[in-house]
């Protein structure tokens, strides 16, 4: 399980994180979640790992390129506006406004997010970064630092059924733990001064990274 409070809170101190997007949207991934861990013992997840690697490559293809459109010209959505979803974050030059385009849609891929979630045993925060930065239009820092808030929760919604059918080794978890957190508290500090062009950059190479791993995986049959 994927859980990172110390980097939740700093990216929450900083204004980065947007509390209500990601608390609306962790409704989609734990139901995604839970239908994905309850399915995981009866089919083989090999080839679902493969067409997900060959998503994710295309997905770094795209993320690595910035918005054509300018987000503070975008017209708010009325779910978003409804639900108080538009919102601002910290910028060298002061707050910068934003407003949430396509809810549904975005809710939608956070569904396949927690079922990928859920049935490869994996944060899937990569889709759900591009969900609210590609088809939420959300800005692509708000869209990490909200997207780890809600890589504990959805990761929670699957880690009881694994834990209540004997799969997870608490002895295996705790040697990670210890190793992400302060990894976790290093990026947020970074975050901050870290430019967009270049967080997508790295972005792009590590689900680049994982989307091969993937497909690996599921070809060697390692899942």
């Amino acid at each position: 399980m994927d859980y990172r409070p110390e980097s939740y809170w700093d990216c929450y101190k900083e204004g980065f994180t947007n509390i209500r997007i990601g608390m609306f949207l962790e409704i989609a991934t734990t139901i995604g979640a839970l239908i994905g861990a309850h399915i995981a013992t009866r089919i083989s997840p090999s080839a679902i790992a493969i067409i997900f690697g060959v998503v994710l490559i295309y997905s770094a293809f795209i993320s690595g390129r910035a918005p054509q459109r300018h987000i503070e010209s975008l017209t708010p959505g009325k779910m978003a506006a409804f639900l108080k979803m538009n919102s601002n974050y910290p910028t060298p030059d002061g707050p910068k406004s934003y407003n949430v385009e396509n809810v549904p849609g975005g809710f939608g891929i956070m569904v396949i997010a927690g079922w990928l979630s859920g049935l490869l045993g994996i944060g899937s925060g990569a889709f759900k970064v591009l969900a609210m930065d590609r088809a939420m239009k959300i800005p692509f820092k708000v869209s990490t630092t909200t997207s780890n808030f809600m890589i504990g929760v959805t990761a929670a919604a699957s880690a009881g059924i694994y834990l209540n059918r004997g799969f997870i080794d608490p002895g295996l978890a705790m040697p990670v733990v210890l190793g992400v957190l302060p990894g976790s508290w290093l990026g947020a500090h970074v975050l901050p001064q870290t430019k967009p062009k270049i967080l997508r950059l790295v972005f792009a190479v590590i689900i680049l990274l994982l989307a091969f791993e993937m497909i690996f995986n599921g070809a060697t049959g390692r899942l």
